[in-house]
């Protein structure tokens, strides 16, 4: 176990001695045909869209503030998130890790290789839904993990930042708008200056199940694309699930300073003061 990622094993092992928090982010019918057992259901950790137009942060505090009031989570519990499988579920789990870390959580921990891997290691599952008790989530809120629109701008000619893109090919180069659809963002392209490494490229699959590369295979991934830990790294996708998990994956390689522009494309596409590039990324 290290600060971001905690093994199946060391999970279940953890289990035993001491009360965990464990929260499913998967989708609703997913958890309802099973689930791991005194696992929460909490889909907003993944629908939650957190833009200027909505409120931004401090709307997204208040309304997480709610939530994890309403099903019992105190700032100073251990908790687990996880997804189906590290790849195809958008980084939802490890966007969990960060909404969590942001509101003030301390022990926070993605399950590596998520739900299936929670499987293949042959341990229980169930399809009983935990009763909770109400609490009150007081959040301290962390902003030194994410960065605004307004910081974004400022990064776009600051040669001490480099900006990078982790979007799908498509949306990289302004094809399509978002997962959600073509035309779901009313801008397609990419943000000045900002290299590209898809969110895949930081996994590798073994036995079925994708994991994340150890940290020199992620060195050189990052390396390819002139992205160097010497410098400041400003993260953004679409709503910040790709990012958390290249943010987990470069934290995991040892890049000292990595920010997550958590709103990304859903929000800079949406105010059209912002810069864009369109089409194919000059060579």
């Amino acid at each position: 176990m290290n600060d971001y990622l905690i093994e199946v094993d060391e999970f279940y092992q953890l289990l035993n001695t001491k009360p965990i928090f464990i929260i499913d982010t998967r989708d609703t019918e997913e958890y309802q045909e099973s689930h791991i057992p005194n696992a929460v259901h909490v889909l907003d950790i993944f629908t939650y869209l957190c833009t200027r137009g909505n409120g931004g942060f401090a709307a997204m505090v208040n309304h997480f503030t709610r939530l994890f009031s309403k099903i019992g989570l105190h700032q100073t519990d251990s908790v687990v998130v996880y997804e189906d499988a590290m790849d195809n579920g958008y980084g939802r789990s490890c966007r969990g890790w960060t909404i969590l870390k942001y509101l003030g959580v301390s022990d926070v921990h993605v399950l590596h290789g998520g739900f299936r891997a929670w499987q293949k290691a042959g341990y229980s599952t169930t399809t009983e839904v935990p009763e909770l008790s109400s609490a009150v989530f007081v959040p301290q809120v962390r902003s030194d993990l994410i960065v605004t629109a307004e910081q974004m701008v400022e990064a776009i000619h600051d040669p001490n930042i480099q900006i990078v893109d982790c979007r799908d090919y498509a949306e990289w180069i302004g094809a399509n708008s978002s997962p959600y659809g073509y035309d779901y963002c009313p801008r397609k392209g990419r943000i000045p200056n900002a290299k590209w490494i898809e969110w895949y490229k930081m996994m590798k699959i073994k036995d079925g199940i994708p994991w994340f590369k150890s940290e020199g295979e992620i060195m050189e991934v990052c390396a390819s694309a002139g992205v160097t830990p010497d410098k400041t790294v400003y993260l953004y996708c679409f709503k910040g699930a790709r990012t958390s998990n290249m943010y987990i994956a470069l934290k995991l390689a040892g890049f000292p300073t990595v920010m997550n522009y958590f709103s990304s494309w859903n929000e800079w596409s949406r105010d059209f003061s912002l810069p864009i590039e369109e089409g194919y990324p000059k060579v």
